[in-house]
């Protein structure tokens, strides 16, 4: 039990609740948990939804970084066996940062008792794994508010802090899902999940860092490209989204992609040694994995887009494509050939 809360509900119906809830907050991980089986897909499903309330409060520019923070470290005391503060605080201190018109991501947060209940139906080992990455996401990111807290936003200084920020932000989350996996593997290869578990999460972070660079600015204040780089590159911070600087930009989301390409093997390396048992599929993790090396390549070819346009991705025909190409009996063994593709043109 989470915070001393019992559930009025029967636990299938804040199940049902949490499925449908995630299709609105993410499609990318909507496609995973869709290609997972149970009880894989419902574990991953809550477990993500938890990171996410998290995820909106941190990422609020409405709510004063000291509230912010304070939100997220009780947040975490909801999630603290140990603690006997109840989810009904953490609702009840969020209630005046509510919007009036509640979008996908704010109606999670006020849904968290519905997400802490479901959380509360899994199976101990399942909430074992799953409490503790979302517990250090959770104080990491109350950590990053409050280092930037007289700047309005996020503004990263450095390499080594992007991938301390997409540590807490992402890795914690790849934690959480090997740790999950890696009850059903052979013990060298819960040893290699575990070792490459940062290598798959950094990945699609940077990657994720390096598309939506517009965005962070404008809609976060958050500027996640390394300070240090964006001033060799002659950009000020400030000016990250100004469509003059696209050159300069560009030069820094390709030293960003690069740093992300150095995790592809690792990443690699971790689907190969997943089992795929208790509803886990290749499909599930290929399929954001193959996403990503099409988006280094679309940012290797065109990355001032990320400014003047604001929209590198890969279409969706190349993501119904992928979808196509590893759903049902697809070979590991092809998957070598097939990044190798993907990484060079498009698989639509």
């Amino acid at each position: 039990m989470v915070g001393g809360q019992q559930s009025p509900q029967p636990a299938a119906d804040e199940r049902a609740w949490c499925h449908d809830a995630v299709q609105d907050v993410s499609r990318t991980f909507a496609l995973t948990i869709d290609a997972l089986e149970e009880p894989m897909a419902t574990r991953i499903c809550v477990g993500y939804l938890l990171c996410r309330v998290a995820d909106t409060v941190e990422d609020a520019t409405s709510i004063p970084p000291a509230e912010q923070a304070e939100l997220l470290r009780t947040y975490d005391s909801v999630l603290d066996p140990a603690d006997e503060t109840g989810v009904a605080a953490f609702r009840e201190d969020v209630e005046p940062h509510l919007p009036a018109e509640l979008d996908a991501d704010w109606t999670v947060v006020a849904e968290a008792p519905r997400v802490l209940r479901a959380f509360e139906s899994l199976d101990a080992d399942a909430q074992a794994a799953i409490r503790p990455t979302v517990r250090e996401m959770t104080t990491g990111m109350a950590s990053f508010v409050e280092r930037y807290a007289d700047d309005g936003g996020l503004r990263i200084q450095s390499v080594e802090e992007l991938e301390e920020y997409c540590w807490y932000v992402a890795g914690t989350v790849g934690e959480l899902v090997t740790e999950l996996l890696a009850a059903d593997a052979a013990r060298e290869d819960a040893a290699t999940m575990r070792e490459h578990a940062r290598s798959f999460a950094l990945l699609l972070q940077l990657v994720n860092v390096a598309k939506d660079v517009r965005p962070d600015y404008h809609e976060e204040n958050n500027v996640y490209l390394p300070a240090s780089w964006l001033d060799e590159a002659g950009v000020e911070p400030e000016a990250v989204a100004d469509p003059s600087n696209a050159a300069g930009v560009g030069n820094v989301v390709e030293r960003v992609v690069d740093r992300a390409r150095g995790y592809a093997d690792g990443a690699q390396r971790w689907l190969e040694a997943m089992p795929t048992t208790s509803g886990n599929t290749l499909a599930a993790w290929t399929v954001p994995y193959l996403l990503a090396v099409g988006t280094m390549r679309e940012l290797r070819d065109r990355p001032g887009d990320v400014v003047e346009d604001g929209d590198v991705k890969v279409s969706r025909a190349e993501v119904h494509a992928v979808l196509a190409r590893v759903t049902g009996d697809f070979d590991r063994a092809a998957l070598d050939r097939l990044r190798e593709r993907i990484a060079t043109q498009s698989l639509a």
